[in-house]
């Protein structure tokens, strides 16, 4: 078997935060083919990773798709010069997981039988409020009410104003080329009686996630951190400065009483290494589709199992990427939840096969083979992006 190409799907949806998501399938010369995922955070980003992967599909033409670890160091050797962290991960990880795909399909397996088989039968999720709902108190304990109800356990929300987007999708606080770090009083005090508001409603049994979105200076994530822990007995505080500066994680951890959980922006094995050796993080949640792949999720866990710190794989973007770290984490021993968007995945089903099971807080992966769900090709083909 070879792989014959490497086609981006750069699709315009509604069920995506950002109004598109960018899938990748790799096929073969025997028919079989399997499905990635590498949707990011910006209508720019996307568009190069779609140019980048084209060049990479001609790099791999002809290649066996059965050798994962050796492709996977071939294309991200192929970037060494030019920095090998950010878009030529994420191009690795979207093709590693198509592999992944295929393998499982060549062999008739689930890819959770191909990594050791499951420890676990399904796979706890932690989930978001629809805080484009939250316009009044009222309508804020409805929307946690309906994630309690729905048997989950944890929730995770960004509580601090974000004051919209520029027309290119950068937060407000990128608006003029750099990194902010402020917050001002008033929408601190704001944050805090949400998250008090949010932790009444839920109960003392649901965990509290705090995403900071690595967008605070040292001072200013010391200072909503604390704030945060007064009102809600928050469960961690996730990426509270940006990830260029593990000092500045350092400076921030030393302060605060919350866990801290770090990750998202983490690419390869690499970057999570200098977090655990510096006990930097009580959790780490790496993005399967950003890291660099199925290869690389299960490495970083069994890193983070040697230092007994839990692995909760992030996710920002479609069903592939919930069911690849999924597929991963059925074979995790420290696995604490996988994240979800909503917690009714309803707004997948046009895009798949068959839509997710996540009754009771839960995702139950099928046995099928890979990642065990299809993509809607017509839907993709009615629905792409023309790129020049």
């Amino acid at each position: 078997m070879k792989i014959t190409s490497v086609r981006p799907w750069l699709i315009k949806s509604d069920a995506s935060y950002w109004g598109e998501f960018l899938f990748v399938e790799v096929t073969t010369d025997e028919g079989v083919s399997g499905w990635g995922e590498i949707t990011t955070t910006t209508r720019l980003a996307n568009r190069a990773l779609c140019t980048i992967l084209r060049q990479i599909g001609a790099a791999v033409t002809g290649e066996d798709p059965a050798r994962i670890e050796y492709l996977w160091h071939k294309i991200f050797r192929s970037f060494t010069y030019m920095g090998s962290r950010g878009a030529a991960v994420e191009c690795v990880s979207a093709i590693d997981i198509a592999l992944w795909d295929i393998r499982g399909k060549v062999l008739g397996k689930p890819i959770y039988e191909l990594l050791g088989g499951p420890v676990r039968d399904e796979i706890t999720l932690y989930t978001h409020p629809n805080q484009a709902k939250f316009t009044s108190n009222e309508a804020v304990v409805r929307e946690i009410r309906d994630i309690v109800e729905s048997g989950h356990t944890a929730l995770k929300f960004d509580p601090f104003p974000h004051q919209g987007r520029t027309a290119d999708g950068l937060p407000r606080e990128q608006r003029d080329g750099y990194l902010d770090g402020s917050m001002t009083r008033k929408d601190e005090r704001e944050a805090a009686e949400l998250t008090a508001l949010i932790r009444e409603t839920a109960g003392p049994d649901v965990d509290i996630l705090i995403d900071a979105h690595g967008r605070f200076d040292v001072p200013t994530a010391i200072r909503l951190c604390r704030s945060l822990e007064e009102a809600g007995q928050i469960d961690w505080f996730e990426e509270p400065c940006p990830p260029e500066s593990l000092n500045a994680l350092r400076q921030v951890r030393e302060k605060v009483s919350a866990a801290i959980s770090w990750g998202e922006r983490g690419h390869t094995k690499w970057d999570f290494v200098p977090v655990l050796e510096n006990k930097l993080a009580d959790y780490i949640m790496p993005d399967v589709t950003w890291t660099g792949g199925i290869t690389e999720l299960k490495k970083i866990s069994a890193l983070c199992e040697a230092y007994y710190i839990p692995v909760s794989p992030h996710d920002a973007a479609g069903p592939i990427n919930v069911v690849a770290g999924a597929q991963v984490m059925m074979t995790v021993p420290n696995f604490y939840k996988l994240e979800t968007s909503e917690w009714n995945l309803g707004k997948y089903d046009h895009l798949i096969d068959r839509p997710l099971d996540v009754s009771n807080g839960s995702l139950k992966l099928t046995p099928k083979p890979g990642l065990g769900v299809e993509m809607n090709r017509d839907h993709l083909q009615n629905h792409e992006i023309e790129l020049d």
